[in-house]
């Protein structure tokens, strides 16, 4: 007697289910990459045409939270049609999650503006660049991150990538700030990148230790409610430190006028939470040292269009640190292509042995 059971999934739905995952993964990477762009021309268009206040500045990264609240409303009510075997965690514990990635952003923000502050900007590019390294080794110990001979390729040609931009930067101001100041902007910049890689790799922890279910939603709450939290702290900075009575000032001050001066900080704060939805559906789909990747191949492009927006000067070594990146990019990508194909071998074969053993 025999009975032909077959357990494997039908090639055409698993098909089905790869091409959905990857269309999900190109959304959100497309979404860091325009996202993190724009908002970082926009950032220096504010500094440039005549912003000045560093918590201004911190506070438009996070402050977008509201267009993404009709987001989180819809996300919620789909979640709650979706069937899941495993208990919702706790709101204390959802709560002191999201005020410690909260509280990681609000400082990371206002470190990175004393860091661009108190730097040369070669310096302060050269230390943001050690966030991928940084990442890489907070993924290893808290995330289990395998490391294979392309995706070490992809960290060191980005790293490269960056570096030589860095480098290659030109230096028009700070000259005259003290050895003191340049020391606080190099460590604040430092720490930083730290807490920039560690928050990425808590989000992964999250995810999978306390989550465990409702792709769409995890994805939403991960950016609003923590940044919500981050809102409130550079709001009380602003405010405590006395900066919100210059913006009159600087609004009356700002070359190309008062519309162009809340225009570049409402597109600056919209930005940066579409930036922010990719790096968390990157951080989710793969891992944060992939959303790392695609972050630092932004570092690349920006200087590029730079040279559109701000006429900055294209040369030999943008070119080839442009070159550089987009080597370490698709090295990093072939790494996921041959996982997938290595998982869907393994599938094939576990089916091909389940369908031996039901016949008697």
């Amino acid at each position: 007697m025999s009975t032909n059971v077959v357990v494997t999934e039908q090639p055409q739905y698993s098909r089905l289910i790869k091409y959905k995952r990857w269309f999900r993964v190109t959304l959100y990477a497309t979404f860091l990459l325009v996202g993190q762009s724009t908002a970082t021309i926009l950032g220096r268009l504010y500094f440039e045409k005549g912003g000045k206040s560093k918590w201004i500045s911190s506070l438009v990264q996070s402050a977008g939270f509201p267009i993404l609240l009709p987001l989180l409303f819809y996300s919620q009510k789909h979640g709650k049609s979706n069937h899941c075997s495993e208990p919702k965690p706790k709101f204390p514990m959802l709560l002191s999650i999201y005020i410690v990635l909260g509280s990681m952003t609000a400082a990371m923000d206002i470190m990175y503006s004393y860091g661009l502050a108190y730097l040369h900007l070669s310096t302060y590019a050269l230390v943001c660049a050690s966030q991928l390294g940084l990442n890489a080794i907070f993924s290893f110990f808290l995330n289990s991150q395998k490391f294979t001979p392309l995706i070490f390729n992809s960290v060191v040609l980005l790293t490269i990538s960056v570096t030589l931009l860095a480098i290659n930067a030109e230096s028009k101001d700070k000259k005259d700030l003290s050895k003191e100041k340049q020391t606080i902007g190099f460590f604040c910049t430092l720490a930083a990148s730290a807490v920039f890689s560690l928050q990425h790799c808590l989000e992964q922890l999250f995810y999978e230790k306390v989550l465990k279910t409702e792709i769409f939603p995890a994805v939403v709450c991960m950016n609003v409610y923590p940044v919500i939290i981050s809102s409130g702290g550079t709001l009380a900075g602003l405010l405590a430190s006395g900066d919100w009575k210059t913006v009159k000032t600087e609004m009356k001050g700002f070359e190309n006028g008062r519309v162009s001066y809340v225009m570049t900080l409402f597109w600056t704060a919209v930005t940066w939470q579409i930036a922010c939805i990719g790096m968390s559906g990157l951080i989710f789909e793969v891992s944060p040292l992939f959303s790392i990747v695609i972050g630092n191949l932004e570092l690349t492009i920006a200087p590029i269009l730079a040279v559109m927006v701000f006429h900055d000067k294209i040369n030999g070594v943008k070119v080839i640190a442009f070159l550089l990146a987009i080597w370490g990019f698709l090295s990093y990508m072939y790494q996921h292509y041959l996982d997938d194909q290595k998982a869907k071998a393994d599938k094939s074969d576990v089916g091909k042995v389940s369908e031996g053993e039901t016949e008697i």
